[in-house]
């Protein structure tokens, strides 16, 4: 056994340059530039997750906004078709009472339209123009072939262009849509007459203006 000399005690070693603190510090120094590279290590693999990230959020919301896009097309295209077919079905029973209108029209320019049947006649009318459905079709009118069915042709000396001179059935329509045409007689201006007119008005030119009284 070793006799330890009393009052004498173990110190760690100390560099013969330099304090304790100064140790302290270099070991520090030394600890942190080792911890440096795991530091850095540990950032790009965080910015490489928040890429990651991002790149998946962008995705998700992309395939949202196609899906919204695509949701508001459908709708679209419900509510357009289910106005299509209302419209047709309007547009088919209205058209089974287009005899019973006619029937009514006859009366009335015969002056049967009386009584209860009067009544009935105008709350039928009342009804069917409220779902949108329109009469026209007039005498004097010009002759429309997209609108107008002629039935019969004539000549006449007072019109300058084709003309609807008598209805012999109403057309009807629903907004733009027409569901009958108006099937009329149509007269034409009669041959030559125009030029006739166009010679007078060139003379009434050349003289200054037709005579005055």
């Amino acid at each position: 056994m070793s006799e330890e000399t009393p009052g004498f005690e173990e110190k760690p070693d100390v560099p013969a340059d330099g304090t304790p603190e100064e140790t302290e510090a270099a070991d520090s120094a030394a600890a942190a530039e080792d911890a440096a590279p795991a530091g850095d290590a540990t950032d790009v693999a965080l910015l490489a997750q928040l890429d990651q990230a991002r790149t998946a959020l962008g995705e998700r919301t992309g395939d949202l906004q196609r899906l919204q896009a695509e949701y508001q097309n459908y709708r679209r295209r419900v509510e357009r078709d289910r106005i299509t077919v209302k419209e047709i079905a309007v547009a088919n029973l209205l058209t089974e009472l287009l005899p019973v209108l006619d029937d009514i029209g006859r009366a009335r320019e015969h002056g049967e339209l009386l009584g209860g049947f009067k009544s009935v006649a105008e709350s039928l009318e009342t009804t069917v123009a409220k779902m949108g459905l329109q009469q026209f079709g007039k005498e004097g009118e010009p002759f429309d072939p997209t609108i107008h069915e002629a039935l019969m042709h004539s000549y006449a000396p007072d019109v300058t262009e084709t003309t609807c001179v008598a209805i012999l059935q109403p057309g009807y329509r629903i907004g733009e849509r027409t569901v009958r045409p108006a099937r009329v007689a149509v007269a034409e201006p009669q041959p030559g007459a125009a030029p006739a007119a166009k010679e007078d008005k060139q003379a009434d030119e050349e003289n200054g203006g037709p005579d005055e009284g």
